[in-house]
């Protein structure tokens, strides 16, 4: 049997664990093939004392995307992924790739983590938010953004649950069938909140998981978190519970035994808190849930 095979759009890092080197292990662990384009190389994410590298700009992934389409395997992938583009251009050339795809293969389902900032702060230009709100979003099956994402799209400041339905909702009327707003911050200091809603037809499921919040900076969580549920999803055959569910369990472990890594050896420094994702192999293949996520209406 053929595995499932993802091209993963999103940047590198030599060393640590963000973007394609945060989502490509995971998937493999989970029977997928993963092919990874990488919109930057850097030496490791920008928080560190120093960073050097290069980007991608649009003509680099139009020469690696005709490089791809020229042997004939462009029709072989089942999902496309992307997540951080560092280049405006690079990001337009991603509305191209993932029309062409999508005409080549009808059947794939193109997952959008829009990483444009956090915590309040934009770390993309104005450009690449006006290409995610008016093209990317008209084209993703899925979306994964964080609070700060979702109300960049939608222009909704979320401070409820009924912001966060109205959020869903813009997004679904996009034509996005799986929201999932990754983490919330509207209930208390201690938790994180995630919301999931699908379209199915004409119905609509939406649930809700709260976890409890670790007080400590990780860098990369949110591109694990878009490969797990990309993988979750498709092994339970779109089962949004049990796909939430699964990938918060294993983050909640991934993030557990990192922030235990600098607990011991007393450094919570930017190298200290590398996501612990090998070390967490047999997690990643099998989470065990501990929080169940609840149904919630459509008005809540």
């Amino acid at each position: 049997m053929d595995s499932p095979r993802v091209l993963s759009i999103q940047s590198h890092v030599v060393h640590g664990y963000v973007g394609n080197k945060s989502a490509t292990f995971p998937l493999q662990v989970l029977g997928f093939e993963v092919d990874a384009i990488n919109s930057v190389q850097y030496t490791n994410h920008v928080h560190y004392k120093v960073t050097k590298g290069q980007e991608l700009f649009g003509n680099d992934l139009d020469d690696l995307f005709k490089g791809i389409n020229g042997n004939e395997y462009v029709g072989q992938y089942t999902y496309l992924l992307t997540g951080y583009c560092r280049s405006a251009s690079f990001l337009s050339k991603v509305v191209e790739v993932v029309t062409e795809m999508k005409k080549m293969n009808p059947k794939l389902k193109y997952v959008c983590d829009p990483v444009m900032g956090d915590n309040g702060k934009f770390y993309v230009s104005a450009d690449q938010v006006q290409i995610y709100r008016e093209q990317l979003l008209p084209l993703a099956d899925i979306i994964t953004p964080n609070q700060f994402e979702a109300e960049a799209l939608t222009g909704i400041k979320i401070n409820n649950t009924e912001d966060i339905s109205k959020a869903i909702e813009i997004l679904h009327s996009k034509g996005v069938s799986c929201v999932v707003i990754t983490s919330t911050e509207i209930s208390d200091d201690k938790t994180l909140c995630c919301y999931a809603s699908r379209l199915n037809g004409d119905k609509n499921e939406r649930f809700s998981l709260v976890f409890p919040k670790i007080d400590a900076r990780f860098v990369g969580s949110g591109d694990l978190f878009a490969a797990l549920m990309l993988a979750w999803l498709h092994k339970t055959d779109y089962n949004l519970k049990i796909s939430i569910e699964k990938t918060i369990a294993t983050m909640q472990i991934i993030l557990k035994r990192t922030y235990d890594y600098a607990s011991e050896i007393g450094k919570f420094d930017d190298d200290s808190l590398e996501l612990k994702i090998i070390q967490s192999k047999s997690d990643i293949e099998d989470p065990k849930i501990s929080i169940e996520a609840t149904q919630i209406s459509q008005t809540c």
